[in-house]
């Protein structure tokens, strides 16, 4: 029949659209109900359209501080990941030494380890150390499990690059410090650009780790927790909207960049 050979012919195409769907339905929903008008402090069922909310964002008290500080929190993990975690990617792949295959593999423990299990050991760690938990454990806490995602994206990278331009580099007199700044971090730029933005949203987003080495300190994701208990204001739902669109459009520049300099190294 027609229909059946179009869909086996579709059928892939078909799926990844309901995936895609599927994935982004949640952000829909709450991109709706930020224009919501709820009649109680639950935002969860649709009552009539209003914009009141986009107008005073920050008018729930201490959101906007507690989203500023997951900010803060989110850039300095995101740097210190991204500057160790590229480090010791080009030390995995360029470099020959002693235990070399255990580290690889303890890599990847933060990774398939149940965030549950590192929260508590950090708290531990911070506990018998006699550190005051706070900005400064939380910000320890997101490197350290940030870092693997961050050196897997990068390594993946490394390993993929060819070292005979490297090595035309330096058939042309540049030194070392010219070699890795003009050859080879342009080239594993894009690596240590997706492990960057990997680790902000990872840090940005974190709940579990943060709340166990949180203190006093509460982030954004701890402010959406404790508001859920009493009533969600639809505040929430905006800060949700302006990211998902902000995620979006740096997706889309990332995109229009590299299909830019594709079509000008084509002859």
């Amino acid at each position: 029949m027609p229909v059946l050979r179009w869909l086996r012919r579709h059928l892939i195409v078909i799926a990844g659209l309901l995936t895609l769907a599927y994935m982004i339905l949640p952000n829909i929903v709450v991109m709706v109900f930020s224009f919501n008008k709820p009649n109680g402090r639950f935002n969860y069922s649709w009552q009539r359209f209003s914009v009141d909310a986009w107008k005073d964002p920050c008018g729930v008290a201490d959101m906007c501080g507690s989203l500023s500080l997951s900010l803060q929190i989110a850039v300095w993990a995101t740097v210190g990941a991204t500057v160790l975690g590229t480090m010791i990617a080009f030390a995995l792949v360029r470099y020959r030494f002693r235990a070399r295959g255990a580290i690889n593999s303890l890599i990847f423990l933060p990774m398939a380890m149940p965030e549950v299990v590192m929260a508590a050991s950090l708290l531990t760690l911070f506990l018998n150390m006699g550190a005051q938990l706070g900005f400064w454990t939380i910000l320890i806490a997101h490197i350290m499990f940030c870092l693997s995602f961050v050196v897997t994206a990068v390594k993946a990278r490394v390993m993929s690059m060819d070292p005979r331009l490297e090595e035309a580099a330096r058939d042309l007199y540049a030194g070392p410090v010219q070699t890795f700044v003009r050859v080879t971090l342009p080239i594993a730029a894009p690596g240590i650009a997706a492990g960057a933005l990997l680790a902000f949203a990872l840090s940005f987003d974190d709940f579990i780790i943060t709340n166990f080495n949180a203190g006093s300190t509460v982030t954004f994701p701890m402010f959406v927790w404790g508001s859920a208990q009493r009533g969600t204001p639809v505040q929430i739902n905006v800060i949700g909207t302006a990211m998902f669109i902000i995620a979006v459009l740096v997706v889309l520049a990332g995109q229009l960049i590299a299909n830019r300099r594709k079509n000008n190294v084509r002859p």
